[in-house]
Order: structure tokens, then C-alpha cells, then sequence
């Protein structure tokens, strides 16, 4: 069999392990257009896929208000993570954080509270005092901390994302876009699973003080569990949540609506949309082994080749046995290979688009083999291209 007929063949049976593994054959989906959303810009997406279901100005560069504290929790989950703080840390209350205006947690001048308790208070309570504490505490500044802000929003890739502040309150230079916000909500979730169950929270009480999460929908969908509400004059009332049901989860993002309720109200349309007609996949799991490939040279003839991560797409409902999915490896593979060396690309559409485009990995090394096997293979390997 000609090189190229084999690899061809890898292919053809890749798709029919995809279609085995899928439901019963499914008759074209039909999906009618998303609502209609009342906000300045939106954005419906699978943090698992990254796909994006539905969007409106989605790029648009608007003031995000509280918003603003999910990327500074972000940074405080992100030195708890790598051991810098931990949460029984006490945390110096300074005037310039004790005097902020705007939503507070009530935390006093010249007390320490702890790490723990000042993120519920940015999280639950949206506390203006307590994300400046906690900036002061990271960076030594809110004006160093903002920059640690802008940093980490670069490597996020939030091209369009711009922060003065830790908290949200109004400056001229201090923007997002709904994208950019879904990507930190997805970067939040993924990230950072352990702290994510503090989004879900309804109240939290500091200084004999009880406020509750100003995002409604925790009360009216089981399903939702996070993340955040801001509003200003300037903003207009915003909100960026999450909701998970069975194996999928979407984050939706409104900036821009009328009141409290109307983004609730526009945010659970999203979600119901999305769960209604679209689900996540799971098509390959790391380290998972999609076919074998020859070796030419090495100390062993096969190798594994697979994915290094999962890999999930966002579908319509029912139709996972409508993807096509194909295997083009290099030509020829030759040895010494080391683990995770790019071997090739894999690729699935559906209906003519293309939902996944990405390497293919050795999953195993094979080191080059001795003197006269590396010669008996260079020979089998011209003619077999010499007669292809």
C-alpha cells in the first residue's frame, strides 16, 4: 500500500470512531435566530470551546463598572495560587481604601480583616474598600496594582481592555468590551475551580453588616452560579454570568441595560437560548491515543498520536454525528520523537464549518534507533516512495 493511501486510510477511520461514539443518527437541526438583546453590546459563550453562540457589538469599548472586579479577584485567585498570600492573611486597612466611595463592605480604618473575607467582600458585596485593600495589600498600591491589572489583561488576550482602577468607579480611560469580559469569566472559571463556588454565594456578612450578591438570577435559576453585577450612571446596569446544566455551561455577558432587572431578564434569555439549542462535546481527552503512526529510524516502528488537552466544540443539540473530523499526519515520521512533538493536524467541521483546526501530538518518544536499523528503514522507506 502506497504511504499516502495508508494515511488517507487513518483518516477514513477516524470519522467512523467519531460517528460510533455519537448518538443515534440525527436529521438536520434546525435553530432559529437568537433574541432580540436589550443592552448596549452582548455576548453568548461556551468557556470549553470558546465558541461564541450569539453576539451584538460584542468588541465595542464601553465603561465596565464593578465588572472591573472580576480581573482584580482574578489577580488576588491568581497569588493565592501560586502561594505569595493565602486566605488567613490579614490585611491592613488604609484611610485611602477605608474612604472610597461607592459600594462598600464597611471595613474600618486602622483593623485588619483577612484575604478571605475581603474577597467575599469584592465578590458578594462588590465593596469598593475592600478591592482597594486588596490591591494594596497585592501590589503595594492601587496604582501598581492597575498596572498588574493591565498586564495579566494582555496575556488574557483582552485586546480592547483598558483599567485606571481596582473597582470600577468612572475614569475617562477605563473600558472593556463584552468579549473581553467573557474571556476573563472563562479565564476565572477555568483557572481557578476551587475559588470559583464563592461567585455563587448570596449574602455575606461583615461588620454585623448582611448584604446580598446583586446578581438576581442566583435566586431564580439553579443553574447559575456566578459571577458578577456593576453599574454606574455611565455604564448603565451590567452583568457577566455563568450557569451550567448536565455536561455544558455558557457565559453571558450584557453591558449597557436599562435596569437590574432588564439585565437579568436579558442575561436569562441568553442562557435559555443556548442550553435550549446548543450543548458541549467532549471530543477528545488529553492523552487520549487517535490513532498509531509509523516511525521511520527510531527504536520502536509505532508511536501514539493524540491531544495534549481536551478538546470540546459547541453544537446544535443531536448532532454530533453530523461531524466530520479527518488525521493529515506528515508524510513521513522520523525518528528520534519526543513527547508532544507536532506530527500533523486534526481537523472537525460541521456542515462545511470548521470547529476545530489543531495539532496532533506524539504521545510517546521513540529515540533513533541503532546504526543498521536506521539503514534497513531508509532503505524499506525509498521504495516504498520510489513505487508510490
Amino acid at each position: 500500500m502506497a504511504l499516502n493511501s495508508a494515511f488517507r486510510t487513518l483518516s477514513v477511520v477516524f470519522v467512523l470512531m467519531l460517528a460510533v461514539t455519537g448518538k443515534a443518527m440525527s436529521q438536520s437541526v434546525l435553530i432559529p435566530s437568537p433574541p432580540q438583546i436589550a443592552g448596549s453590546s452582548y455576548v453568548l459563550m461556551d468557556p470549553k470551546s470558546g465558541r461564541i453562540i450569539m453576539e451584538e457589538n460584542s468588541h465595542e469599548r464601553l465603561p465596565p463598572a464593578s465588572l472591573t472586579k472580576m480581573m482584580t479577584a482574578y489577580i488576588v485567585e491568581r497569588e493565592l495560587d501560586e502561594g505569595r498570600i493565602s486566605m488567613s492573611d490579614m490585611v491592613p486597612i488604609s484611610v485611602n481604601a477605608w474612604k472610597t466611595e461607592g459600594s462598600r463592605t464597611f471595613v474600618r480604618e486602622g483593623t485588619q480583616v483577612s484575604v478571605e473575607d475581603l474577597l467575599r467582600g469584592v465578590i458578594i458585596q462588590s465593596g469598593n474598600d475592600a478591592s482597594v485593600a486588596l490591591a494594596e495589600f497585592v501590589a503595594g498600591s492601587e496604582d501598581a496594582f492597575v498596572d498588574i491589572m493591565n498586564q495579566q489583561a494582555q496575556l488574557l488576550g483582552m485586546k480592547d481592555t483598558n483599567f485606571e482602577n481596582a473597582t470600577g468607579l468612572p475614569s475617562p480611560d477605563h473600558f472593556s468590551t463584552a468579549y473581553d469580559l467573557a474571556m476573563l469569566a472563562q479565564a476565572i472559571i477555568n483557572d481557578y475551580p476551587e475559588n470559583y463556588p464563592l461567585y455563587a454565594e448570596k449574602h455575606f456578612t461583615y461588620n454585623n453588616i448582611r448584604q446580598p450578591n446583586r446578581n438576581s438570577l442566583l435566586w431564580r435559576d439553579d443553574s447559575v452560579d456566578g459571577l458578577k453585577t456593576g453599574h454606574t450612571e455611565e455604564a448603565g446596569y451590567c452583568l457577566v454570568a455563568s450557569a451550567k446544566r448536565n455536561d455544558t455551561r455558557f457565559i453571558a455577558v450584557v453591558m449597557g441595560t436599562s435596569s437590574s432587572e432588564a439585565r437579568a431578564q436579558e442575561i436569562q434569555k441568553m442562557l435559555n437560548y443556548g442550553f435550549r439549542y446548543y450543548e458541549s462535546e467532549r471530543l477528545f481527552r488529553s492523552g487520549q491515543e487517535l490513532i498509531e503512526a509509523r516511525v521511520w529510524g527510531g527504536q520502536a516502528d509505532q508511536l501514539s498520536v493524540g491531544m495534549t488537552e481536551d478538546v470540546y466544540v459547541t453544537i446544535p443539540r443531536g448532532s454530533r454525528n453530523d461531524l466530520e473530523s479527518t488525521v493529515d499526519l506528515d508524510s513521513v515520521i522520523k525518528a528520534p520523537i519526543n513527547v508532544g512533538d507536532e506530527l500533523g493536524r486534526v481537523k472537525v467541521s460541521y456542515n462545511g464549518e470548521v470547529l476545530v483546526d489543531q495539532p496532533v501530538l506524539a504521545l510517546t518518544e521513540v529515540p533513533e534507533g541503532g546504526f543498521f536499523k536506521r539503514i534497513w528503514d531508509a532503505i524499506k522507506l525509498f521504495f516504498i516512495q520510489l513505487f508510490q
